[in-house]
């Protein structure tokens, strides 16, 4: 389905109805015996003065690398686990990546599903603009594909938001009207590449949503390795200015608050050497003057002169999705903002919230601080329920 998608887009070729496009994201063995993405796949392709600057083999790294060069313009997907064991997993891609947009697929066979609108809460508590794309609508009647837009609009009018059939509006309607509240809706095949070419011109003219005022260089780390003759390397999305090779950077906080000086030894971004790295670009930094066991995900890169403050508790306005019953002072979810997803303690204003309820909540972190900043978003999970939140103030220490 979703995978499939993303493959054909970016290969620009059609899948064989089984699937064969998806292998081009899967990462995992165990995935490619499934068929099922179990962790984020991040596929890229670009757009040119001729159009579409497509992968050939996505496998080889030179070709991704390739297409970084060849474009003027880059789209870059986090592809995110549509299954309901995983969805911590979709939550992490969804919170912990600089993401400009969503898009959030349904199957024409299965129609909307709860895992679809787990995924569409979370988008639209993200306030993320998103564009629902229908796939496989070559293995149903045409029947069944109207009765899935209908379920699809019927989806996104219960939480308020007005759906755009691209069908009926063209393509300039959907660029020009896609926000938190419109969600474009369109009809595609992997198979027969119906609707590949409209979300394609899509993609190529839709703006990059503004990105964060600040100016400094900042970026959460999403993953850790150790590169043999490198050493220690974070990737992870620019979350806001820009760094470069030679860079003076802090990295933390560690365990005890503290933050440790490096340098940028060098930047990978989809496996292509690059001098430096702006605002919402997925990279490797490799960094000397830290050992890969001394960084973990969750902590954050900054510039040497920055003064940040480790955090751990603050405040925040908090909503309740889903809870079986109320919950009460002491309530243990996890909490995932930016790339942190950590273990915290709630302690509600009142001593409870109802499901459904927005009120206000001290959040603290049960093991170490991290960098927290009024105005983040967050999303807790603790078994089935789930809540999202903002940051209105943090507790210095």
């Amino acid at each position: 389905g979703k995978s499939t998608l993303v493959g054909s887009l970016v290969t620009g070729q059609a899948d064989n109805g089984e699937g064969s496009t998806r292998g081009f994201l899967d990462v995992q063995p165990h995935e490619v015996e499934r068929g099922l993405s179990a962790d984020l796949s991040y596929a890229v392709y670009g757009f040119g003065d001729d159009g579409p600057v497509h992968l050939r083999n996505p496998h080889r790294k030179s070709d991704r690398a390739r297409v970084v060069q060849e474009s003027d313009r880059l789209v870059s997907f986090v592809d995110t686990v549509g299954h309901e064991p995983w969805l911590r997993t979709t939550i992490r891609g969804l919170v912990g990546q600089r993401l400009d947009y969503g898009l959030l697929v349904v199957a024409a066979d299965d129609g909307p599903t709860k895992t679809t609108r787990e995924h569409l809460g979370i988008l639209l508590a993200m306030e993320l603009p998103t564009v629902v794309a229908i796939t496989k609508v070559d293995a149903v009647s045409e029947d069944r594909v109207q009765e899935v837009e209908r379920e699809v609009e019927r989806l996104l009018r219960d939480v308020e938001r007005t759906p755009l059939r691209v069908e009926r509006h063209g393509v300039e309607a959907a660029v020009e009207e896609i926000s938190p509240s419109v969600v474009p809706v369109l009809r595609t095949s992997a198979v027969t590449m119906e609707g590949l070419d409209q979300l394609d011109a899509f993609f190529q003219r839709l703006p990059k949503t503004t990105a964060d005022a600040r100016e400094d260089f900042r970026m959460y780390i999403d993953r850790t390795y150790s590169v043999t003759g490198v050493g220690a390397v974070a990737s992870g999305t620019v979350n806001s200015g820009s760094v470069e090779a030679g860079d003076e950077l802090l990295v933390g906080p560690m365990a005890d608050g503290s933050f440790r000086e490096v340098e940028v030894r060098s930047i990978e971004m989809h496996y292509h050497r690059v001098d430096r790295a702006k605002t919402g670009r997925i990279v490797g930094i490799a960094l000397k003057g830290v050992k890969e066991s001394e960084i973990e995900r969750g902590m954050v890169l900054l510039p040497a002169d920055a003064d940040p403050t480790p955090v751990r508790s603050f405040e925040a306005d908090v909503m309740v999705l889903n809870h079986p019953t109320r919950i009460r002072d002491g309530y243990e979810p996890v909490v995932h903002l930016e790339t942190v997803s950590e273990a915290v303690v709630f302690h509600p204003d009142g001593g409870q919230l109802l499901p459904g309820d927005t009120g206000e909540a001290t959040v603290e972190f049960k093991f170490r601080p991290y960098l927290v900043e009024e105005g983040q978003r967050f999303v807790f999970r603790e078994g089935s329920s789930k809540g999202v939140g903002t940051v209105t103030a943090i507790h210095e220490d």
